[in-house]
Parts: C-alpha cells; structure tokens; sequence
C-alpha cells in the first residue's frame, strides 16, 4: 500500500494561488500599488504546485523562456522547503532586479508560458514568486553584506542606467570589474522611474533595487548626459570598455491633421510629468497637468494601459482606449487590459484615428475617427486592420494621449564617430552586443527598438558576458573582420 501511494501522481491544485488586490472603486483614487503581496504560507503552497521538471530535449521548459537564464525550478525548490534565503540567493545569482520582474515582466507568454503544470491548469506562479522573494529579502536583508571578488583592474563605463545598463553593471561588478553608470536624470532606472505608473512599480522598489546594485560596487553618476557633457569616444580613452544602453525615450506621432491641437501630448510627456515628476501630488509638487473629463488614449500596448489607467487616477470620469485591432490582438499584457477593464477604462476597438478637431481656441475637442475590419496577416503575424468607407465618427475629448510606441534616444549615436546605426535609428549589434567600435557595446531598447524591460535585461546579460571576455581572455576579440560584416548587414 505504501508502495502504491509512492507512486501514485502528485495530485496538482489546478489554480494558482489568488494575489490579494485592491479594490477597483477604492484603486481607482489613488496611486497605491494594485496587488498586495503574497504571504509566506501561501507562496510555499504556490511552490508546491510545481513538478519540478526535469530538462528535456524533446520540450521548451520554465527556463527555456526566461531571458535572463534564472534557474526556476531551483528556486522554486528552495521556497517549497520554506528556504527564502536560498531561493533568492539563487535568483541573485542571475537577476539584479527581481523585485522589478516580478511586477512588470511578460512571465505569462515566457517562463510560465512553458510550464508543463500550464498544460492542463493554471501554471505555477512563477512572477508572483520572484516578487514575493525579492519583498522578502527587501525586509530581512536589506542592508545585507554583498559578497564582491577581488578587482580584475578593469574599469567599465556603462551610459544610462535603465534596465540593460542596471543588469550590465550588476553582472560586471559581480565578476571584480569596476563599474561607473552615467545617468542623465536626476533618478536611476530609465522607464522604470519615469515610464511605469507608481501603482504598477512603486518607485520605492527601484530604489531598493538600484541600492542593492550601488552596495555591489557600482558607482553611479546622475544628471550626466553622455553626448553633451562627455562623448562615448572620451570615455573610451578612459575605460577598457563601454556599455550603451540610452533606450527609446523619442515619442512617436501619428502624423494627422489637427495633432498640434493644446490637449494632445505624447504618452512620454504625460507618464514622465506623472510619475518622475510627481504631477500626480500636485500641489504638494509643482507640476501641475490637467486631464479634462474625457482622456482619449490611441494605442493598444502596456504604455496605453498606463496612460488610460493613471487619467482616471487624475480626475478623468472617462478614459478610452481606441485601437485598430481586436482585444484578441492587444499587445499588452492580459493583466494589464483585465486591470484596465475593472478600473473601467472603456475599449473603442477595432478602430483608429484620421484627425483631431479643435475648438476656437485651439484646445483639442474631439477625435474623428474610423471603423476597422482585419485582413490578412501583415509581417508580424498579426492580421491587418483595413478601413471600413464611410464609417467615420468622432469622439468627443478634451485630452488625447498618443502611446503608439518610441523610438531610439538619437544622442549618443549622433555624436558618436563610425558606430554604424540600423535604419530605425537603433545602434547595429550582434548576437553578443558588439557594435561597430571595438571596446564599445549595446543593448535594450537602442539596439533592439522599444520591447519590454526583461528583454532589455537580457541583451545586458549577454553584453556583460561578452564584455568580460573581451577584457580579461581575449582583447584582440574581435577581429576587425567582424565590424566588417556587421557594417555590411545592418
């Protein structure tokens, strides 16, 4: 009989364990982080409904989808056996911001999309266990002793200190380098701090998270813009190597008649005066930002969810999304619309803007618009919205936030001598992060256009990876044959 039950299959809780929340009409008023947290007794049951899979060549694991390469299922272990040390001693082996991705990143189309137990239930809970480790350690070790090697000699200067260029000087510091992060804002954390509403990432994580990298070695300089107090190639004749990560701050606009109405702003403008500059504690701050009743959001990503979700903490009574596609083809995280949607953000879909009109006085009253069918496929897979003749209508506003996307911060390419650039204005790397100037390397949204901040951590961890190897097992790595080739793709 015991024989029997030894064998017999782990029987499997088929939903994850709930994240408490705040209330929708209660969140709605305030800037208060949305989730509460897990307790201890509820992520070790969470962790118990892992299988701990072993590796396999014939199946995409956990692991497989993280970029970051965290070992999950040793983790996870850890936190089944009541371990929490242990399990984030393991992420820290490979994360320098677990408190951030287990807020923010896609886990549900990457590691957790993966999970074998997700084949027939809910996966195991993966995000929600990086974050419940990374606010453990926060209370109970946060001013912990960090153990760093003995200095390799070699000094690194990584520009801008957004996700890529956090986790390149983490890695880096790790490995006995000696890191210096130039920063042009006054805070660190790039669209963490100026992107990313308080109610998402409490600004009080970054810091803690920044803290944690600086403890590690960093040194870290704000208010210096790489480009106009000091070029890339001035701080080549200082450093064995450099790390370029500017990111994509540059809005993108959708070109329409009546666009430079008063009323219409870039989701760039609107998050940043939000969250790095406080607007939403006016006058407590001074700067001041006025939403009107109805906020009129074009675009369908996380940075649209941000910008209709923080209207309504501002005071809008109406806040719409209007986007060209379905909500099958949402590209912002299911979390996010289902959030938006109990917050009572209104989804005009399946439509998209022809112009702004405005009153007499040159203030943005209404956006026309017009009614979309889908097509076939365009190149990213995604079928393609077609207008529908004579389905225009207008939407009455006195607010439009443009979130179509960003692109590239063109500073430091333009004054950066040879470092080729691709025709999206991202700087050309390869595989490794090596740009066209031997010593000098990049990665996150300036190499790869704008995409999501654990695939911006990624492409530093493969940098800083071949940032050490150029520096201490192979200079002449590599040859010049190699800038060649890369000049002649991109």
């Amino acid at each position: 009989m015991a024989e029997e039950q030894k064998k017999a299959p782990k029987k499997i809780v088929p939903k994850k364990y709930p994240m408490p929340e705040q209330d929708p009409k209660v969140r709605v008023h305030n800037f208060n982080e949305v989730p509460i947290g897990q307790d201890g007794q509820t992520a070790i049951l969470e962790a118990q409904r892992c299988l701990q899979c072993k590796p396999s060549p014939n199946r995409k694991l956990c692991m497989d989808g993280c970029p970051v390469e965290i070992n999950i299922p040793g983790f996870i272990k850890h936190v089944q056996e009541g371990d929490f040390a242990g399990a984030i001693k393991v992420i820290r082996e490979k994360q320098n911001l677990p408190a951030v991705c287990g807020r923010v990143c896609p886990y549900e189309a990457q590691c957790e999309g993966n999970c074998i137990v997700g084949k027939k239930n809910e996966p195991v809970g993966i995000g929600r266990l990086e974050r419940f480790l990374a606010d453990w350690e926060r209370r109970e070790q946060a001013h912990g002793k960090i153990e760093v090697p003995p200095p390799t000699g070699k000094e690194v200067a990584v520009v801008g200190a957004g996700p890529a260029g956090l986790t390149v000087a983490g890695d880096l510091a790790k490995l006995g380098h000696k890191v210096t992060v130039f920063e042009a804002l006054q805070y660190c954390g790039g669209v963490l701090v100026y992107g990313i509403p308080e109610f998402r990432l409490p600004k009080e994580i970054v810091n803690a998270e920044v803290d944690y990298i600086r403890r590690s070695g960093v040194e870290i300089k704000n208010d210096y813009v790489i480009g106009k107090v000091a070029t890339v190639d001035e701080l080549m004749a200082e450093y064995d190597a450099v790390f370029v990560g500017t990111g994509a701050g540059l809005p993108n606009w959708t070109n329409l008649p009546g666009e430079n109405l008063n009323g219409i702003m870039s989701a760039n403008e609107f998050l940043t005066r939000t969250n790095l500059m406080k607007a939403f504690k006016f006058p407590e701050y001074d700067t001041p930002i006025r939403v009107g009743e109805t906020v009129v959001t074009l675009g369908g990503g996380n940075v649209a969810m941000d910008c209709a979700r923080t209207s309504l903490r501002l005071g809008a009574k109406k806040s719409i999304i209007l986007y060209r596609r379905s909500d099958a083809e949402l590209p912002a995280r299911r979390e996010e619309i289902h959030h938006a949607k109990e917050e009572g953000v209104h989804f005009e879909l399946l439509a998209a803007p022809v112009s702004f009109i405005g009153d007499d006085c040159g203030n943005v009253k209404q956006v026309e618009a017009i009614r979309m069918q889908l097509g076939e496929p365009d190149a990213s897979g995604r079928r393609r919205p077609v207008k529908i003749p004579g389905s225009e209508f207008r939407v009455d506003c006195q607010t439009v936030l443009v979130a179509i996307g960003q692109s590239p911060n063109p500073l430091v390419p333009m004054t950066t001598e040879n470092l080729k650039t691709t025709e999206e204005g991202t700087i050309a790397v390869d595989e490794h992060g090596r740009t066209s100037k031997k010593g000098v390397f990049a990665g996150g949204d300036i190499a790869s256009g704008a995409a999501t901040v654990i695939l911006a951590m990624g492409d530093g961890k493969r940098a800083a990876k071949a940032m050490h190897r150029y520096m201490t097992e192979d200079p002449s790595w590599p040859s010049p044959e190699v800038f060649e080739k890369l000049a002649a793709e991109k």
